[in-house]
């Protein structure tokens, strides 16, 4: 029986993604209040959304899926993986508030440049240009180590972050349309989800 599924550690398990998918609800419920209060700034495309949420939802329901499948679970090692997984699940739920709280105001589920809106510098961003990204691709990687699964760990690691690449190609052409100069030396200095990486 994997860790996930025994007595305690199940727990642990569901706890996280409950806090997880808890703070993606509120967010979503919070950035849709804002935008209906203050009916601001022009949404720069829509279709960028509908890729991050069939990726997400796609990988997730796929790596759940592909845990039980018997030749692609991981045979040794399996509660060290857990341990790591559950600790990168914890920390990509941290990234990502702590990036969607500095954000502020200026937070959309949806690509959205809002008048006043400037480039923000500090918090996670000070390393990287899309630290809520960086944080929910952690959380995916944590997940599928956490269900100790090749299979599932390859599905959750490529689909959601290939979603999100494409999310963060249209969302930069927006900012950098919008915000210009300030937008570009910003992301000159920065690497986009991983530092001195990418």
């Amino acid at each position: 029986m994997p860790p996930y599924e025994q007595p305690g550690a199940d727990v642990a398990f569901w706890v996280l993604l409950g806090l997880f998918a808890g703070g993606e609800y509120i967010m979503q419920a919070r950035s849709f209040r804002n935008r209906m209060r203050r009916r601001s700034g022009v949404r720069a495309e829509g279709w960028s959304l509908v890729v991050v949420l069939v990726g997400v939802i796609g990988g997730f329901v796929g790596g759940v899926r592909l845990a039980s499948w018997q030749p692609g679970q991981i045979t040794a090692g399996t509660w060290p993986l857990f341990v790591l997984g559950l600790a990168l699940i914890a920390a990509g739920v941290f990234i990502r508030q702590w990036a969607i709280f500095v954000l502020g105001r200026f937070f959309t589920v949806d690509v959205r440049v809002q008048p006043g809106q400037t480039v923000i510098d500090r918090g996670p961003y000070r390393w990287v240009r899309h630290p809520a990204y960086t944080g929910l691709i952690l959380v995916f990687i944590g997940i599928g180590l956490a269900l100790t699964s090749w299979a599932s760990l390859a599905l959750l690691a490529v689909v959601p972050t290939a979603a999100l690449v494409v999310r963060i190609h249209a969302e930069e052409r927006a900012l950098l349309a919008a915000l210009g100069d300030e937008y570009g030396q910003f992301a000159a200095t920065r690497a986009r989800l991983i530092p001195a990486v990418w």
